[in-house]
């Protein structure tokens, strides 16, 4: 495994880390090997994750019983990974609401998770309002003071959102959709990021099964995003590699990147995914290929807007 630098936490995570959303919820692109695993079989799966190298395990409190399940599995080995959770903000945001709502929400996390500190906490899916009303990150640096938490992060879906917390400059660390087919990050997220040294972890990598070959379930609402994996997939046949080691190697050599997750319930993908982030980076002809291949409708590279 390869580790790299998370920005100015000097944080050394490993390239590949694990997203655990599929232990705790049904998630994905629903087709015949698509399935939660059991209890045993989760906490299997996070063991035979370090066990490959991989030290950052990424949660929520919004994923059902994964904060839980992680925290049984892993409870023993807790020197042996960095954790990084999410707390999710109430709909009304006000000073009132906010701070017990926030608290409280950390402190089920430690308990899950069995544990005394959450290394990153990250506000879930946050608006450019939250970000910008700054209340949110104040309960969290009071929060890191009295040693619940060591670093402060944000989950973004947007440009937007994204360049507010880059511009906030109190978020260590920002985590954002990029993928084969959404470069949406790479003209100003990705190096303004760079340039203010904050921490980036990649989510959706393989847009939510798309860019592998669960691509086939994708409903005909969705034939864009199909078509356009098929042609990722040609390129990918011509270069010997399957589809999801390029869908990793695009993102993975972006210098912007700290570390890509992985969200898989399946351990012989876990496996897969881990030599992935061995390979050398891509020639730059393939980049190149890779670039020319867009969809129109962006609606269909936001899972959350899929009819699945």
């Amino acid at each position: 495994m390869r580790y790299r630098r998370l920005g100015r936490t000097n944080l050394h995570v490993s390239a590949l880390a694990l997203g655990t959303v599929e232990l705790g919820l049904d998630y994905g692109i629903p087709s015949g090997d698509h399935y939660r695993p059991t209890p045993a079989a989760a906490e299997a799966l996070l063991a035979q994750a370090l066990d490959h190298g991989i030290n950052l395990i990424d949660t929520a409190r919004a994923y059902g019983e994964s904060e839980a399940i992680i925290g049984r599995a892993l409870r023993a080995r807790r020197h042996a990974f960095i954790l990084a959770s999410k707390v999710v903000l109430p709909a009304e945001v006000h000073a009132a609401a906010l701070r017990p709502a926030i608290t409280e929400s950390v402190e089920t996390s430690l308990r899950q998770l069995q544990t005394d500190v959450i290394d990153l906490l990250q506000i879930h899916s946050a608006s450019v309002e939250v970000i910008q009303q700054g209340m949110a990150i104040e309960v969290l640096e009071d929060l890191r003071r009295a040693g619940w938490i060591r670093f402060i992060g944000v989950t973004t879906y947007s440009a937007e959102a994204s360049l507010a917390a880059i511009a906030d400059r109190r978020y260590d660390c920002l985590q954002i959709a990029y993928n084969l087919l959404d470069r949406r990050p790479e003209p100003h997220v990705l190096p303004q990021a760079q340039a203010a040294d904050i921490g980036v972890l990649v989510r959706s990598v393989l847009l939510k099964g798309a860019l592998t070959h669960r691509s086939a379930h994708l409903p005909d609402a969705l034939h864009a995003l199909r078509a356009a994996a098929a042609c990722l997939n040609t390129i990918a046949d011509q270069y010997a590699l399957p589809l999801p080691a390029l869908a990793y190697r695009y993102v993975l050599d972006h210098p912007a990147v700290a570390s890509a997750l992985i969200g898989t319930a399946r351990s012989s993908e876990l496996i897969q995914a881990c030599g992935f982030v061995e390979l050398p980076p891509l020639p730059h002809a393939i980049h190149t290929r890779l670039r020319e291949i867009t969809i129109g409708d962006v609606q269909q590279l936001d899972p959350s807007t899929w009819p699945l």
